[in-house]
């Protein structure tokens, strides 16, 4: 009789019947379709590009892989004969520096696939289509699932500027593509983006001017960290325009802008569109489901659409667009499609952005605390007064914690330095174990390390950090 059912369960699987669907393989999709098989479901998985989806294939790791050899390339260009090393008659092969991108890119792109294959999940290479609650077409095959899950992801954005369509004019996806670096550029947006850009260009010498229509670049961040952000990249020679907007980019890629009322114009090999990004969902046909979005898919705190059995994760969601906010929603999301009952939360996501130094934030910023009446101290301590950052030729930056003034509370950390993202896990740990600025203080932290620079700055919080003159 089991045999029967079991023969039965693998012709309604023949025929396009699954307990979970999965749409779009990105770091949220893939997570949640392995989650899903994890918990002895059914699953498919559809995506029509490559395994990863954007992170993988067209952000995070490929930026990250070129910024890494920018980094060495500046380190031994300012540092090198200090270091004993020769450095004279230096150059870049970008090329090559390209071609290892796609390389680490395939690697891990691969090891997704494996893990994707062992966990028994049917992998579909084609473009979904909702047709209804519980169906879908993808390659002219139609496909049922009793729970479906949405993660389709989000592409570059554009603005609607004259000559915007020009030829030299391009997004992120596109930058990631040179195989040569252009002697100048123009960078549209001082968003993560276009300063992650700028970092990687001014690293090899390039001319750079980044026009940002906010009032600070890295808006989003510590104002601290967007002052010392702004005060490094001009240092190393990037021209930033910060309350300006872009009119129109004329012939010769001259992009014209206003700034404080005046009319200015800069140029560049290429022109960079940085200004953000846009959900993938109009090929979805949410309609036919019956599924609200606006803008984005609307989702609750499970991470429900308003169609019960119908979920959505990652950046259509418009809540973080980060790679670990859609794997998080994926394992939330996953749990809840398989029976369980997860909520979503916010307020502890690590933020990192990759430029040297690097720089990581978590919690509220300093604006944040005093708008919410939070009575609350700082700590904070300079990368100058670290060991391991002198070493590393990295003097600039400071780490900045926050904290409620009678509990001790940890309420944000704001860190410019280095391997700041790679730091930043131990204050989101410490908030998510609801542990006191006290309680990193009293912990012994190695020396020499740059995460020393967090103990000091919890010592300083009480006034007795002894590498600090206040």
């Amino acid at each position: 009789m089991a045999e029967k059912a079991e023969k039965a369960a693998d012709m309604q699987l023949q025929n396009g019947a699954y307990d979970v669907a999965v749409i779009g393989g990105g770091p949220g999709g893939y997570v949640c379709a392995i989650r899903c098989a994890q918990f002895g479901k059914k699953t498919v998985l559809v995506e029509k590009r490559e395994l990863g989806g954007t992170c993988l294939n067209r952000g995070c790791i490929p930026t990250k892989a070129l910024l890494h050899t920018a980094e060495l390339f500046e380190e031994m260009r300012l540092h090198g004969n200090a270091l004993g090393i020769q450095c004279n008659g230096l150059s870049i092969d970008y090329a090559a520096t390209s071609k290892r991108k796609n390389e680490i890119v395939k690697k891990l792109r691969n090891g997704v696939a494996g893990l994707v294959s062992a966990r028994k999940i049917t992998l579909v290479g084609e473009e979904a289509v909702l047709t209804g609650k519980n169906t879908f077409t993808a390659g002219g095959r139609e496909y049922r699932a009793e729970r479906i899950i949405l993660a389709t992801g989000s592409e570059p954005a554009a603005i609607p500027v004259l000559g915007a369509d020009k030829k030299g004019v391009v997004n992120s996806d596109q930058v990631l593509e040179m195989e040569k670096l252009p002697e100048s550029c123009v960078i549209i947006g001082g968003g993560v983006i276009g300063i992650e850009f700028a970092s990687l260009m001014s690293a090899f010498e390039k001319k750079v001017t980044v026009i940002e229509m906010l009032p600070r670049i890295l808006n989003e961040m510590d104002e601290d960290i967007s002052a010392t952000a702004a005060k490094l990249m001009q240092k190393k020679g990037v021209e930033i325009h910060t309350g300006a907007k872009l009119l129109e980019i004329k012939d010769g890629l001259v992009c014209v802008y206003e700034e404080n009322g005046i009319q200015k114009e800069a140029a560049g090999e290429i022109v960079i569109m940085a200004v953000g990004r846009r959900p993938v969902l109009k090929a979805l046909n949410l309609q036919a489901a019956g599924v609200a979005a606006q803008r984005f898919v609307e989702v609750d705190e499970k991470m429900q659409t308003n169609v019960p059995g119908i979920y959505a994760i990652g950046d259509i969601t418009g809540k973080l667009q980060l790679a670990h906010v859609a794997s998080a929603q994926g394992l939330v999301a996953a749990a809840n499609a398989c029976g369980g009952n997860k909520k979503m939360q916010y307020n502890i996501v690590p933020a990192c952005i990759y430029t040297n130094p690097e720089i990581a934030s978590v919690g509220m910023t300093e604006a944040q605390v005093k708008a919410a009446g939070i009575p609350y101290k700082t700590g904070s301590f300079a990368a100058a007064g670290n060991g391991r950052s002198m070493i590393m030729n990295c003097p600039d930056g400071f780490v900045k914690i926050l904290t409620h003034r009678e509990s001790g509370e940890i309420l944000g950390a704001h860190m410019i330095a280095p391997r700041a993202t790679d730091m930043i896990g131990e204050i989101a740990v410490a908030m998510k174990a609801e542990a006191t600025i006290e309680e990193i203080a009293d912990t012994i932290h190695a020396h020499p390390t740059v995460s020393e620079m967090i103990m000091e700055a919890a010592h300083d919080t009480e006034g007795l950090c002894c590498h600090k003159l206040r």
